[in-house]
């Protein structure tokens, strides 16, 4: 079997590093840099993700937020609106004090029985490098990059990728 064609449970990580809704910023910071991971799902009491969190989530902690821009027109200072919206997620993502609000809340997901192929393709369209795995609603594990990798690396090694006949 082709490694695109591999169901996703086959090559999935079912030890998951998550953080809560409600946990802080800097214990979720504390718990990917334990881990060694760059992003997290987020789960709810019950095992459903939620969101996810990435470090680029959290560095924005220590970026400057921009001001909305304006314009003077006629002496009167006009807000242009379309910066409204980016500042006020700027400054909400500086000085959220939960996970909850710095998260990524519509994250994309992929489950068990998918192919890697169908996974692989999610990550490239969403610019993702992992995907919570979600069966009935739950979290049952997380597909990386690297888990792809591993497993191309391992399909080659056992000559079910070559061409020979």
């Amino acid at each position: 079997m082709l490694t695109q064609d591999l169901p996703v449970r086959d090559v999935m990580t079912t030890q998951v590093v998550t953080v809560t809704p409600d946990q802080s910023i800097e214990s979720a910071m504390n718990t990917l840099v334990a881990a060694g991971v760059d992003a997290a799902p987020v789960v709810d009491g019950d095992g459903a993700v939620v969101g996810v969190l990435s470090t680029g989530d959290l560095i924005v902690q220590d970026a400057q937020v921009h001001g909305p821009t304006v314009i003077s027109l006629f002496g009167a200072y006009i807000e242009l609106p379309s910066w409204r919206k980016e500042f006020e997620d700027d400054f909400k993502k500086a000085v959220g004090a939960v996970v909850s609000e710095v998260m990524v809340d519509e994250p994309v997901t992929c489950g068990p029985d998918d192919t890697v192929g169908t996974a692989a393709t999610l990550m490239h369209d969403n610019d993702a490098s992992r995907l919570p795995v979600v069966e009935g609603g739950r979290l049952v594990g997380i597909i990386a990059r690297g888990d792809i990798l591993r497993a191309m690396v391992e399909d080659g090694r056992s000559g079910s990728g070559s061409t020979d006949a």
